[in-house]
């Protein structure tokens, strides 16, 4: 792009989203209280915003909800001070984002990229795995080493380039 007319590009790298993402795991522990609310009143009630009792009553019967890890599909289930919940997201289809970065200067500690814009930098809302800390640690990967994770330091939003 014209703003970075004077910085070579070294290298461009990303790899092709897959149609569906991994899915997400989401953790809570209930604490005292909730302890003696139901299984359903505890996602409907806490995670109101991210789906209405429906959706919730229908996640449980679909055996996407674990206590202290088994399936628990029984929506009245009494909930117990110190159980592990876990609700796995199933894989959805993320909304449509760029996935080649420039790399405008790297060393051993660092890498400087251009972000395209329509491309997160980090996991949020429906764009869990498209983001370009995803296509850094799949870059990162490919090599086999140990190297420590890929951390920004500076984060753009999605439509900055």
């Amino acid at each position: 792009s014209a703003e970075n007319e004077g910085s070579p590009i070294l290298e461009t790298f990303g790899v092709e989203w897959p149609d569906f993402n991994g899915g997400s795991t989401y953790a809570d522990t209930v604490k005292p209280n909730t302890s003696g609310s139901t299984l359903i009143n505890f996602y409907s009630t806490k995670h109101s915003s991210s789906a209405p009792f429906q959706d919730w009553l229908q996640r449980i019967q679909n055996g996407q909800i674990t206590i202290d890890g088994q399936i628990e599909t029984n929506p009245d289930t009494i909930l117990r001070e110190g159980l592990e919940l876990v609700y796995h997201r199933i894989p959805w289809k993320e909304p449509d984002a760029p996935y080649l970065l420039d790399v405008l200067y790297e060393d051993n500690h660092l890498v400087a990229l251009n972000k395209p814009s329509g491309l997160q930098v980090l996991p949020g809302g429906l764009f869990q795995q498209r983001t370009a800390l995803t296509q850094l640690q799949w870059r990162g990967g490919k090599s086999g080493d140990q190297e420590p994770h890929p951390v920004p330091v500076h984060r753009l939003g999605r439509g900055t380039s």
